[in-house]
């Protein structure tokens, strides 16, 4: 196996959302086939062919050459909330994973074409949606990671019309920039 993809394979195991939607899975061919083809469906097509595909397990499902690791949707999610990482978001999702400080030196992007099942916009933790913690569940979007300073241009609020910053002054800001509807 190459340098890289061992790397990412290693960052891939704690990506985001671990913790808490990592189960077993008894994987079949059709199995493996659904969740190649949901993890692909974050990404645009030209990036999905190179992209290297990931499962909840750990096993790689699809060598990739373009520095993007994709996820299928969590299993313990219903609905979609597949995403493509780039290495800077790997690192991003490594630290939040483990609740480790982490701070942007370089943009980072990570595609989630297919949308999500919601998160808060304030608190990286929040399980579900709550009275005061701004739960949005987005459509189409990219999210993009950039050094604190960058993104203080942007706005929070989510139904502003464009980018915003999610979970601002914490390690974990980042600009969701959305692509499509809302559902």
């Amino acid at each position: 196996m190459k340098p890289y993809t061992q790397n990412m394979l290693s960052v891939g195991k704690t990506a985001l959302f671990v913790a808490f939607f990592a189960a077993p899975l008894a994987w079949s061919a059709e199995g493996e086939s659904d969740s190649l083809a949901d993890a692909l469906s974050a990404a645009w097509p030209g990036m999905a062919e190179d992209a290297t595909v990931v499962d909840w397990e750990g096993n790689v499902l699809q060598e990739g050459t373009n520095g993007y690791t994709c996820l299928p949707t969590p299993p313990m999610l219903t609905g979609t909330a597949p995403m493509c990482m780039d290495s800077e978001w790997m690192k991003w999702a490594d630290a939040w994973q483990n609740k480790k400080d982490y701070a942007a030196e370089s943009l980072g992007i990570s595609y989630m074409l297919s949308g999500d099942e919601g998160a808060s916009n304030i608190d990286p933790y929040a399980e579900g949606p709550t009275d005061d913690n701004e739960w949005i569940k987005e459509g189409a979007h990219l999210m993009i990671l950039a050094p604190a300073a960058m993104l203080d241009a942007f706005p929070t609020d989510p139904d502003n019309g464009g980018p915003y910053v999610m979970w601002k002054g914490t390690p974990y800001q980042h600009l969701m920039v959305p692509v499509g509807s809302r559902d």
